[in-house]
């Protein structure tokens, strides 16, 4: 927590001449009884591209500071024209008032400053040459940009903790430099023979199951070739001996056929007077067709 807490700042000449001074109401409060002086410090920044054109305009030491709310005016002189470049005399610019304890920064306040010629024929067509009497300057005392930062007071309590505590037990702990990542290539080994021993049991197992795989299927392979070279064998024989008694059967059957044809025409020159006649002959069943079909 901060001891000293900036209230509010009041820029009073505004807006002035650009050569007139700088007054500021400025009101803080302070919460404990402090054992130096505050330290203000109002600067012009010169030229928005380089911090060398920054100027210092005045600085004032604030002190004994009593306990509670305080204020004071804090004046300033004019930057110098010749630390400030030419083609930055005109426009938009910045000024910083600071305050600082012990010489350490705890609060800061920027305002933006317009510069411009009083009249609109001059800021229409500016002359090459600056006429610093006809310069006004506007500081935007609506828009101040504040910015605090944590600061150590009188007390080491109010320190803030920039760095981390002391560890006076590392000093007494030994260089670890040659044991720095044993316990990586070790777990990185363990890794490795754990991938192998994964891999020669895959292989293994991989193995094993061609083996089952391909013995019984290989043997079962065989029986069948077995089983259809003896069915192929039976199947010849049967054809065979199939095909004996079929020509066996077509020489009864051509000779029964020869002998039917033989007494079908007998039958017909001799039972079937009606057909010689030119009558049509009725049709006649025969018990040996019929058992022929």
């Amino acid at each position: 927590m901060s001891v000293v807490s900036l209230l509010g700042v009041k820029v009073l000449n505004n807006p002035a001449n650009f050569s007139a001074q700088y007054e500021f109401e400025i009101t803080f409060e302070c919460l404990e009884q402090l054992q130096k002086d505050l330290e203000w410090k109002l600067t012009y920044v010169g030229s928005a591209t380089s911090s060398e054109h920054d100027q210092e305009l005045d600085s004032l030491l604030v002190g004994p500071i009593p306990v509670g709310v305080n204020k004071f005016i804090f004046e300033a002189d004019a930057p110098d024209l010749k630390r400030i470049p030419t083609s930055e005399i005109l426009g938009v610019t910045v000024i910083l008032l600071t305050c600082s304890y012990d010489g350490r920064e705890f609060v800061r306040v920027g305002y933006y400053v317009n510069n411009e010629y009083d009249s609109e024929e001059l800021n229409a067509e500016p002359p090459a040459k600056p006429i610093i009497e006809r310069v006004r300057r506007n500081v935007l005392a609506e828009k101040p940009r504040v910015t605090r930062f944590a600061i150590k007071w009188d007390t080491e309590e109010s320190a803030p903790a920039e760095y981390p505590p002391e560890q006076p037990e590392a000093d007494v702990v030994e260089d670890d430099g040659a044991t720095y990542g044993a316990d990586e290539e070790e777990e990185l080994a363990e890794e490795v023979e754990g991938e192998a021993a994964a891999k020669v049991d895959g292989e293994d197992a991989e193995m094993a199951g061609a083996d089952d795989t391909a013995g019984p299927s290989n043997d079962g392979a065989a029986k069948e070739e077995d089983g259809a070279s003896d069915a192929e064998s039976e199947d010849l024989e049967a054809e065979s001996s199939g095909s004996e008694d079929e020509e066996i059967e077509e020489e009864e059957g051509e000779g029964d056929a020869d002998e039917d044809m033989e007494m079908g025409d007998d039958a017909e020159k001799g039972a079937n007077p009606a057909a010689s006649n030119g009558r049509p002959a009725e049709p006649q069943h025969h018990g040996d067709a019929v058992m022929a079909h």
